[in-house]
């Protein structure tokens, strides 16, 4: 997960999405269609989670719980590679939301700024996870700071630790995300913890929290899934029990909450197909319930007029 580009802006009720301020690491700049696609997400179906996949690119967007600074409509945004997973994202985003709450300026420059050194701490995170070698020197400038304040003993031993942690973590790491790719969400959860606890040992406590995160987030799958599978097939047994006449009595209307229900976990899964499956049932069920209003009222009008000769 490398983000090229973070980015806030807020939702006007009247005339829609704004950007405020953006960081990018690449030229392209954040499209005013873009910012309508997210905000159509968050506004019209409710998502305090959004993702948009463009031309091999991915924006993700979460509202901001603003109330400490009187803003209700504030956004938090990424854009990223399509192919790269959300949930490393996941697992930082509130600590960032924080942040930027923390720091929040109606100066541009100073919130540009913010949102620099946010992503850019993220991109630090990402590689320290990936690269052994720069644990270690992380370590190295705390052993040192150690000896200069007398703290010799927990020095020797995070200079031992820093031996071995080190490379076990990065493993640990690998096989996590291995366990994720592969759906075993039980066992991924698992090794990340196992990840945070050799992650602590050396005091790298961004690493820890960044790693707990990771492993709740991931240890909702199973029920999410379990979940949208019962709603489902509900939703099926409906339509297989019910048919003709039956079907105009509000039917369509009925599955709306579970069509919903539906997409939002689809979200937290980042199952974009299974998103764009169920968007596209979403519509069509509200035309058929428009439809399966009018003909159960001819259907009435009909049998009137019948029983009227």
């Amino acid at each position: 997960m490398s983000p090229n580009a973070v980015f806030l802006y807020e939702i006007d009720k009247s005339f829609g999405p704004n950007l405020i301020a953006e960081f990018n690491l690449t030229k392209t700049k954040i499209s005013k269609d873009f910012l309508i696609e997210l905000a159509k997400k968050h506004v019209e179906k409710e998502l305090t989670d959004a993702t948009v996949v463009k031309d091999d690119i991915k924006g993700y967007s979460s509202k901001i719980e603003g109330e400490s600074i009187k803003k209700d409509n504030l956004y938090l945004g990424f854009i990223m590679k399509d192919e790269e997973e959300l949930i490393s994202l996941k697992s930082l985003v509130e600590k960032m939301e924080s942040n930027v709450i923390e720091n929040y300026s109606t100066d541009k420059n100073k919130l540009t700024q913010v949102l620099k050194q946010n992503l850019t701490s993220i991109l630090g995170l990402m590689e320290r996870l990936k690269e052994p070698k720069l644990i270690v020197e992380t370590i190295n400038e705390k052993t040192k700071k150690m000896l200069d304040d007398g703290k010799i003993q927990e020095a020797r031993e995070l200079i031992d630790l820093g031996e071995k942690v080190p490379e076990k973590l990065a493993a640990e790491m690998k096989l996590a995300e291995e366990l994720f790719k592969a759906k075993e969400f039980k066992k991924a959860k698992k090794s990340f913890e196992k990840a945070a606890d050799l992650a602590a040992q050396i005091q790298e406590d961004e690493i820890v929290s960044f790693l707990k995160n990771k492993g709740e987030q991931v240890g909702t799958y199973p029920d999410l899934l379990k979940e949208r599978e019962t709603i489902t097939r509900e939703m099926k047994k409906v339509f297989i029990d019910l048919s003709g006449a039956e079907l105009f009595k509000n039917t369509y209307e009925k599955i709306m909450p579970s069509v919903e229900k539906i997409v939002s976990i689809s979200n937290n899964l980042e199952d974009e197909k299974a998103v764009e499956i169920f968007n596209e049932l979403r519509k069509n069920a509200r035309e058929a319930s428009e439809l399966a209003k009018k003909l159960y009222l001819l259907d009435k009008t009909i049998k009137r007029l019948l029983l009227k000769f």
